[in-house]
């Protein structure tokens, strides 16, 4: 591998990981109920201690580098020891403060009105189909077989949790419960495609309506308490109008507040309550257990072991965890499983029966104990049991040979077959293999299906679009769930398709996986396709690692390589291999540096002169990814220098000119590139990916970033015709192998590595591996009885 002409041999601030329920370094501890210095720089417009979630929701709940709350927790984030996955929590966190559409619009969920966005219509079309599915759980009479394996039900643990909230029950009556029935859903009726959608100006979601009288009220607490009065709007976005009260009586309620630390909700109660507060309070130790919960789940995790929880409130003063724990169950704070625990009985009684008694050698490992919230509790449950559905009622002797023999490749005729005789299927391959979807859907229509694909960015559903020849057959997973894409709904809301094919399936959270199969009528196929390699949800969970591991359906694997120099150098990558690779074409490019300097310089260089000169790729399809937000060599730093080189100008548009590449964030987890056009009294217009963005004045500093750099998490599921990943000596930290395998596949045609970590990128290739999320889909699956189900 070769320099380009004119190129000679930095390091850059990295966001390395921090564990997932570990305090952070409280040297820097800041008074009582005040924002981190890095929530100060980096604070919303309406005052909230957040970072910007364009800047942070990628990161949360990835593999190598998501293990970390929010950045406000570690201190100044711009410094090389900034937590990578604190900058995700950050990011959803600010998502769910301000993102949400107003109550009105969320009231009109159903059926929005013209001018709610396509990020409102998502999110508000996402709680109406998870009330519709708490509904249908509760009510269910009839059993199906889709059901019938499950160790819980949605169901239960809405019960549960309700009962607990009552006062009726305690939360550990609930544990040992059976599952409830399920009564089958009605097939989506037939329905004609919809008539292609023209593109039409979209306004971002605005901040949740707030009444001025609880602003006022919640500020009159904080101020009694020490706390900044810029936390009433996300205080009262967390906790309701009634956030006064709730805060008056129970101050750590503030630990609801995205980006608020417990040294700053213990201050706060103190000031508050004086004496009659102390660490083993029990509404304390209360919100210390959700709170704990929460940070694992801005790590990926839907579940965390209970020892875990317990050694977290150890770190926190608490004289009695355990005791915590339990009482934190008992008042539906948490939901506790106990894994393995349902094989025990029959295992004791067939030993019995037998005349073995269990002895040292031979005994069974111990249940553990996992403790999660009933969001993400409700969410797998009730997907494990989509899934099931769609297994079991899918007609499995459909006749697809003929458009398998037409299949443009072995791989895609295999995929054809695989898919005409079971209801889900998991797809696996590499950027290459995205063509075996594409000729499935093809000749899904070609058989007269409603067949379609869900990408997880713009430009995956265009690349979906230009393979399959069919611009209708290619939506985005968000505009799916929203409505403004895909086919129509009925009644019911089930989604009027017979296929339905969802590329880069590893960036599915499991709350978005739940809402999407819920949407599914009985009958439909659903094909899960992605590359396992690349790294995972910004969301919680791992739904395409767990369905491949509980191998509960058929899996393709797909047998098309990646072609060419990139292509050889990622796959050996996913192997954890490291390989020198020939390009003849200069297609891969080592460029060494020795300092942070050096690389921001040589990056810059790169994307403005020697790339456009040398292959002919233009700046603004030039791909600059980097590990982190902060340091010397960020994407903060990097996309001021390549600003100033690029497109220098005033930022008279809240710090924007016309031209500028900038990142929106129109809701938590999506990352969606472009470019500014105009702004006006109306807000911020962008351009993103041909599709015309309006974003209020006031959501402009808290979702808008500039993007001519960005990290592997916000490139995931995207390409560029060349990528120029930037690696200073601090990223070392930082680096895993999926996140080199994710960065080095973004470009198509061109890769240039600034290189300043030495051997730490072969190390991080070979011997650091994804990091493991803990969720509880895959046993959930794997006790499910399918047919599909491979020995």
């Amino acid at each position: 591998m070769t320099a380009l002409p004119g190129e000679t041999p930095g390091t850059g601030g990295t966001d390395t990981p921090q564990d997932a329920v570990s305090p952070p370094d409280e040297a820097g501890a800041q008074e009582p109920g005040a924002p981190e210095p890095e929530a100060d720089a980096e604070a919303a417009s309406d005052g909230t201690a957040e970072a910007s979630p364009v800047e942070a929701e990628d990161e949360a709940g990835t593999e190598s580098e998501a293990v970390g709350p929010a950045s406000t927790e570690a201190g100044a984030a711009d410094s090389p020891g900034d937590a990578a996955g604190g900058e995700a929590a950050e990011a959803r966190a600010e998502g769910e403060a301000v993102g949400p559409a107003s109550t009105e619009a969320e009231a009109a969920g159903a059926s929005p009105a013209p001018e709610l966005s396509e990020a409102q219509a998502e999110l508000a079309a996402q709680r109406e189909l998870r009330e519709r599915i708490e509904q249908r759980k509760a009510a269910k009479a009839s059993p199906i077989a889709a059901g019938a394996g499950l160790s819980g039900t949605a169901a239960d643990l809405l019960a549960a949790v309700r009962a607990v909230e009552s006062g009726e029950k305690a939360g550990s009556a609930f544990f040992g419960q059976p599952a409830a029935p399920q009564a089958p859903r009605r097939p989506a009726p037939a329905a004609a495609a919809p008539p292609p959608r023209t593109p039409a100006p979209q306004a971002a979601p605005a901040p949740q309506t707030v009444s001025p009288e609880a602003l006022d009220a919640v500020r009159a607490v904080l101020g009694e308490g020490g706390a900044p009065e810029a936390l009433a709007r996300p205080a009262v976005g967390a906790l309701g109008e009634q956030a006064a009260e709730l805060l008056r009586t129970d101050p750590w309620q503030l630990l609801a507040v995205p980006g608020v630390r417990p040294e700053q909700a213990d201050g706060f109660a103190r000031a508050l309550l004086g004496a009659d507060c102390g660490p083993d309070d029990s509404r304390r130790t209360a919100a210390l257990v959700g709170w704990a919960l929460e940070r694992a789940a801005l790590q990926g995790h839907t579940a965390l072991d209970a020892e875990a929880v317990r050694e977290a409130l150890a770190e926190r003063a608490v004289s009695d965890p355990d005791a915590a724990v339990r009482e934190a169950v008992e008042e539906g704070v948490a939901l506790l499983f106990r894994e393995g625990e349902d094989e025990e009985p029959e295992e004791d009684e067939a030993a019995e029966e037998g005349g073995l008694a269990p002895d040292a050698d031979t005994a069974r490992e111990p249940v553990r104990i996992l403790l999660g919230l009933d969001r993400y509790a409700l969410a797998e449950e009730s997907l494990a049991d989509g899934l099931a559905r769609l297994v079991n009622t899918c007609e499995k002797a459909a006749d697809w040979a003929e458009a398998a023999a037409a299949a443009p490749s072995p791989s895609a005729a295999e995929l054809i077959r695989t898919t005409a005789a079971a209801g889900l299927v998991a797809h696996s391959g590499g950027e290459a293999a995205r063509a075996e979807p594409a000729a499935l859907i093809a000749a899904a229509r070609g058989l007269g299906l409603r067949a379609f694909g869900a990408a997880h960015s713009e430009d995956g559903r265009r690349r979906l679009a230009d393979a399959t020849g069919d611009p209708d057959t290619a939506v985005t997973l968000a505009g799916l769930l929203s409505g403004a894409q895909g086919p129509s709904r009925d009644e019911d809301g089930a989604l009027a398709l017979d296929l339905l094919v969802v590329l880069d399936a590893p960036q599915l959270d499991v709350e978005s996986a739940a809402v999407l199969v819920e949407a599914l009528a009985d009958g439909a196929r659903l094909v899960l396709s992605g590359d396992p390699g690349v790294l995972g949800s910004a969301g919680a969970g791992r739904v395409f690692a767990d369905v491949l591991a509980a191998r509960t359906c058929p899996q393709v694997v797909s047998r098309t390589p990646d072609p060419g120099p990139i292509g050889e150098l990622v796959s050996g990558i996913g192997i954890g291999e490291l390989n020198q690779v020939d390009a003849p074409g200069k297609e891969v490019v080592i460029v060494p540096v020795r300092d942070a300097g050096e690389a921001v310089h040589r990056t810059v260089q790169l994307v403005a002169d020697s790339v456009p000169r040398a292959f002919a790729i233009p700046a603004d399809e030039t791909q600059v990814i980097t590990v982190g937000h902060g340091g010397a060599a960020g994407t903060r730093v990097l996309n001021e220098a390549l600003k100033q080189r690029l497109n220098p100008g005033p930022g008279r548009f809240g710090g924007f000119d016309p031209g500028d590449r900038v990142v929106h964030v129109p809701a938590p987890g999506r990352a969606v590139p472009g470019v500014v056009r105009s702004a006006d009294a109306e807000g911020l217009h962008l351009d993103c990916g041909g599709v015309p963005v309006v974003v209020p004045q006031e959501r402009v500093e808290s979702s808008v970033r500039h993007g001519w750099a960005l990290s592997a998490h916000q490139a995931a599921g995207m390409r560029w015709p060349a990528a120029v990943v930037v690696l200073p000596g601090d990223a070392a930290a930082g680096l895993s192998r999926p996140w080199v395998y994710t960065a080095f596949g973004r470009g198509e045609r061109h890769l240039s590595v600034v290189h300043g970590v030495d051997q730490a990128l072969p190390h991080a290739v070979a011997q650091v591996p994804a990091q493991e999320r803990t969720t509880r889909l895959r046993p959930l699956l794997e006790a499910l009885p399918t047919p599909d189900a491979a020995s």
